[in-house]
């Protein structure tokens, strides 16, 4: 069973409603996306625990509905 891409943006906003989400479908399957996550609080964080939050956030889900995730996270350029 596919993931629609609009219900894995708000799984991961709604654990950080601060973040920037962008999602792309790889193999056009929903299966295999692509995501950024751009949020406050990732500061401070290694980027294993950054990607702990994020895989968190999907409620077990990766694995099953959803196959593959390719994830890049940061927290914001300081300004």
């Amino acid at each position: 069973m596919a993931m629609d891409a609009a219900d894995l943006e708000m799984m991961i906003k709604e654990a950080l409603p601060d973040a920037q989400v962008t999602i792309r479908d790889l193999a056009g399957d929903g299966d295999h996306y692509a995501a950024e996550v751009v949020s406050e609080q990732f500061i401070g964080k290694s980027r294993v625990q950054q990607h702990q939050i994020v895989y968190s956030a999907l409620k077990g889900k990766m694995g099953g509905e959803l196959h593959a995730l390719a994830l890049q996270t940061s927290a914001p350029d300081p300004a």
